[in-house]
């Protein structure tokens, strides 16, 4: 690449499918000759795409646009943050030359080049994207709308794409890495049909609308061939795969080609509804060598009456018994999962049976998260609303508690043996991974004790020896692989 080019960094905050967006962004703008570079320091244009999820989330993609117009390049919002707020925030954040929405991504290259040449580019109007497609799943048109990370084609591909950009899916689609880890999300989905009344991304994700499994299959060859051994598989809505597409069990086939891919030691489902888990999708996910026997479950409570108030279903009794029959199965499965604590209307007996429930349920990760209004969601307008002192009180208390047990359930883990995917080397402080109960940078590492030099990417079996927090310590056994 001429170094005449223009130069891009591109921030990503938030979850893993932003990961996934962001490396789609990359190779649009590799393959149009833009040079991609680290830091805002020696960009031409700054591209951060934000997390809208929570407040906190908000402020941090807000403090991000701001460090990076203090580099002196020009600074461009995309992501989540700027699809929900358009003009408003393009508005209050005059520091940013241009907010685009999802709709730009596929000219991605056009509108960066239009912001350095000091054009203004409206910012958009933000709707309901859910609107934009039929209700019925059978009747929708992927093709219809922009969903990031799916890298619909573009209207003048190369025939020869850059070194490390990815003929995913599609006649030709874009992603280029931007990390050189050997772990790595793929896209299964975008889009939520749910209605939680805590919740606004389907409001700006739209609606659920899957990947089909050829391209998924195909952009999982590719991330192997460039050393990857775990697919973090990540959607909004996991469990909803392949409604769209007419077959509603089709992740269940999915996984089992997954399995098959060349290269990949396993592939780790993420964001799994309690509701949508069929007795089918908890024996393929338990069972099937190749797959992790992991369950990232949404519980988000435990009292039925805050559930329902969620617009959600479940309760203790029901989560223990998917909990059980997913250990009947698979002994050391790992399960994770988040809950909202301080929602409307909900009681102390609420917080108790939330807590009865985490006592039993034998967590390996739990996120906990205090209550906050958002923007555009039913909770926001409920009447009985806890107050914050007393939410922030709940928050540290059920932290606290769910802090104890994870640790407890790490120390049962001694004398398991675990399949390590080594992510850090001898080079730095510690050599740690994840073993299969442990989504990457998520839940905990495996820190290894012993054993010859290890590179990441090195795959090894190791017997957990003891536990620190979340973290195992685990004693080298042997190599499975090596990178």
């Amino acid at each position: 690449m001429s170094t005449s080019s223009p130069r891009v960094a591109l921030l990503t905050l938030g979850c893993a499918r932003n990961e996934v967006d962001s490396e789609e962004l990359a190779g649009r703008l590799d393959t149009d000759d833009w040079q991609l570079v680290d830091d805002a320091d020696n960009a031409d244009v700054v591209v951060v795409n934000t997390c809208g999820f929570v407040e906190q989330a908000k402020q941090e993609s807000i403090d991000t646009l701001l460090a990076a117009a203090d580099s002196g390049a020009k600074v461009v919002a995309v992501g989540c943050l700027a699809q929900r707020y358009g003009k408003d925030l393009a508005d209050s954040l005059p520091e940013a030359d241009a907010v685009l929405s999802f709709d730009d991504y596929a000219d991605i290259s056009r509108r960066l080049e239009s912001v350095l040449a000091g054009e203004v580019h409206p910012a958009h109007t933000p709707g309901d994207r859910r609107k934009l497609l039929p209700l019925s799943p059978a009747q929708r048109d992927a093709n219809a709308v922009s969903l990031p990370g799916h890298g619909a084609a573009q209207a003048s591909s190369p025939t020869d794409l850059p070194a490390g950009v990815a003929p995913a899916s599609g006649p030709r689609v874009l992603r280029r890495r931007l990390g050189q880890g050997p772990f790595a999300p793929l896209k299964l989905a975008s889009g939520c049909d749910r209605r939680c009344t805590f919740c606004a991304i389907p409001s700006f994700r739209g609606a659920f609308i899957s990947r089909p499994a050829a391209d998924v299959l195909s952009e999982a060859a590719w991330l192997t061939d460039q050393h990857v051994r775990e697919l973090v598989l990540v959607s909004e809505n996991s469990t909803s795969y392949g409604k769209d597409l007419g077959d509603p069990r089709l992740l269940e086939q999915l996984l089992g080609e997954l399995a098959k891919v060349p290269g990949a030691l396993r592939s780790r489902v993420s964001y799994l509804q309690p509701a949508e888990m069929r007795p089918s999708l908890v024996s393929t996910i338990a069972t099937t060598p190749g797959i992790a026997p992991y369950f990232d479950l949404s519980f988000q409570h435990a009292s039925p009456t805050v559930l329902r108030r969620m617009r959600r279903f479940g309760g203790t009794e029901p989560f223990l018994e998917l909990l059980g029959s997913i250990r009947k199965l698979a002994p050391t499965a790992g399960a994770r999962s988040n809950f909202i604590v301080g929602f409307p209307g909900e009681t102390e007996a609420d917080v108790a049976e939330l807590e009865r429930f985490l006592s039993e349920a034998r967590l390996d990760a739990v996120g906990v998260f205090a209550y906050s209004d958002e923007d555009g969601t039913e909770a926001a307008d409920f009447d009985d609303k806890i107050p914050a002192e007393e939410v922030a009180a709940r928050y540290d208390r059920v932290s606290r508690l769910a802090e104890e047990l994870t640790s407890v359930r790490a120390e049962e883990r001694v004398g398991e043996t675990v399949e390590v995917i080594i992510d850090q080397g001898e080079d730095d402080e510690v050599v740690q991974g994840y073993a299969a109960h442990q989504a990457p940078e998520v839940d905990g590492a495996t820190i290894i004790d012993g054993g010859p030099d290890l590179e990441p990417g090195d795959v090894i079996t190791a017997t957990v020896v003891d536990s620190y927090g979340v973290d195992l310590i685990a004693r080298y056994s042997r190599h499975v692989r090596s990178n």
